[in-house]
């Protein structure tokens, strides 16, 4: 922030007012962590209220006419303003249009439909019952139509670009159909290739458990705290979902245990430690204001996946792990040598859930979903078809026949939280994540080295100074510009595939 924004009485107005925005958001954060983690089951209603009040105070607190005015008399004056706060600016009248574009009531029904849908959902998950939430999904999709439309005629985008830019400014569905188009063909024929060499290669040795979820818990901790995790200002608890909540000041990681398989834990938890250290990372000097917010989902999943694709399946860091997953486990050291978990951890094989994914099959998995996700906001959908839409997706992309809803439409929580649109920043994030490695390791080359050693601190300082601290000082184009010379190439994910899959 520069001194001259002080002359600009309007903007320092802004600047309050955004704060206390941002505030609320984190209160709704935390609630947020507290309804997957803690609040009992009984509580949802309750809950639901919350989260529907708060965003009723947020959405009162953005739409305000005094906001507007200052937004005007700021923009009038916007020359005495500092490049960042012009940004800053800029940012805050996107927030608004978006805000206002949506009535006060449309914003409490969707919040109260996103709570009870996700409650349902929990159970509905477990028991592999679509047809139990099924009338709440349909809610919540009206709603999502209706909030899509609205900020379509707002924004002048398409209804689903109109979502899709809420959670990655600047994306466009016919951005990620030129580059889902391609990716898909040449994963058509990557994969065949890399299941052929797997076949003529060892097979792996599975880990034998099972495996006691206090020493995963232990572990996990210890591996966090490695990628750069003060537990101090963090927490690591268990949900149904694994995410990273919380506020940059106040970090909730949660993963989920399995006796069977300690890996599902382990990659999880270092995946959401990627989002917990650029939430940790963004410019303190911009806490509270729309600069200091991450450059969006697709720069948000790039960092979850460069710690745990793209550094801690790497041989240099297994290589490290190794030794000290047997330490924990104990048994036959055979199945934790190197080899053997990159044979294991890296192995590619069509699969059912999504977050089990190989890097290879994954972005086959986001296809699916944005296509359906399109449809159903397009209205080209009916929610009751949805799950035979999914098993047909399947079968088409990658061979599958899906036994039941649990492993397939109901496996993920998005939907059913009223996140539509989301998706597609998974695969645009890992094809970042591959780019931003690149030049990590081509700027810092003792990365690999410092990753044998079991450090992650050399990549974390890399993505602190050229991603973290810029937080939405640019779009997500224009940041891996600046980091690493070029926009997005899907060239490099393509080549990075290869190289570890056929190399």
């Amino acid at each position: 922030m520069t001194e001259v924004c002080y002359a600009v009485p309007a903007y320092e107005a802004l600047r309050g007012r955004f704060a206390r925005i941002a505030a609320l958001e984190e209160v709704a954060a935390i609630l947020h962590w507290d309804t997957s983690v803690t609040m009992p089951p009984g509580s949802a209603a309750a809950r639901g209220e919350q989260m529907a009040t708060l965003a009723g105070l947020t959405h009162q607190l953005i739409t305000a006419p005094e906001l507007a005015g200052h937004l005007e008399d700021a923009e009038e004056r916007a020359e005495m303003l500092g490049a960042d706060d012009r940004r800053n600016l800029a940012l805050m009248r996107r927030k608004q249009l978006r805000a206002t574009a949506l009535p006060a009531g449309l914003v409490e029904a969707a919040a109260r439909a996103n709570s009870a849908c996700e409650a349902a959902w929990r159970t509905a998950r477990r028991e592999s019952d679509f047809a139990s939430v099924s009338p709440l999904l349909a809610e919540v999709v009206r709603l999502a139509r209706e909030q899509a439309q609205a900020l379509a005629a707002a924004t002048g985008l398409a209804p689903y670009d109109a979502l899709m830019d809420g959670f990655q400014p600047g994306l466009s569905d016919a951005r990620v159909a030129e580059i889902f188009g391609p990716l898909e063909v040449a994963l058509r024929d990557l994969l065949p290739r890399v299941l052929e060499r797997q076949v003529a290669a060892p097979a792996p040795i599975p880990l034998a458990g099972p495996f006691p979820v206090e020493a995963q818990r232990t572990l996990c901790r210890m591996l966090a705290e490695r990628a750069g995790i003060d537990f101090a200002t963090a927490r690591l608890d268990e949900s149904t979902h694994p995410f990273c909540g919380g506020t940059p000041t106040d970090t909730r990681i949660t993963t989920r245990y399995r006796t069977d398989d300690a890996a599902q834990a382990i990659l999880g938890v270092l995946h959401e430690c990627g989002h917990a250290l650029y939430e940790r990372n963004l410019p303190r000097e911009w806490a509270r204001q729309p600069l200091g917010e991450a450059a969006g989902m697709a720069a948000h999943e790039s960092q979850s996946l460069i710690v745990e694709m793209q550094a801690c399946r790497s041989d240099a860091f297994l290589s490290w792990l190794g030794p000290r997953l047997h330490a924990a486990f104990g048994g036959d050291p055979a199945p934790y040598a190197p080899a053997n978990l990159a044979r294991l951890w890296r192995r590619v094989a069509p699969g059912f859930i999504r977050v089990e994914a190989d890097e290879v099959t994954y972005p086959a998995h986001i296809i699916l979903r944005w296509r359906l996700e399109r449809a159903l906001i397009a209205g080209d959908l009916a929610v009751p078809d949805l799950p035979g839409a999914w098993n047909a997706g399947m079968k088409a992309l990658l061979g599958l026949d899906v036994p039941d809803d649990a492993r397939g439409c109901l496996q993920d929580i998005h939907w059913y939280d009223g996140a539509f649109g989301y998706f597609p920043s998974y695969t645009l994030g890992a094809m970042a994540a591959a780019q931003l490695f690149a030049a990590a390791v081509a700027a810092v080359p003792e990365i690999p080295a410092r990753l044998a050693a079991g450090d992650l601190a050399a990549l974390a300082a890399w993505l602190q100074a050229n991603v973290h601290t810029h937080g939405s000082r640019f779009g997500f184009d224009d940041l891996l510009r600046a980091a690493t010379g070029r926009p997005l190439d899907p060239a490099v994910f393509i080549a990075h595939l290869r190289a570890r899959y056929l190399g």
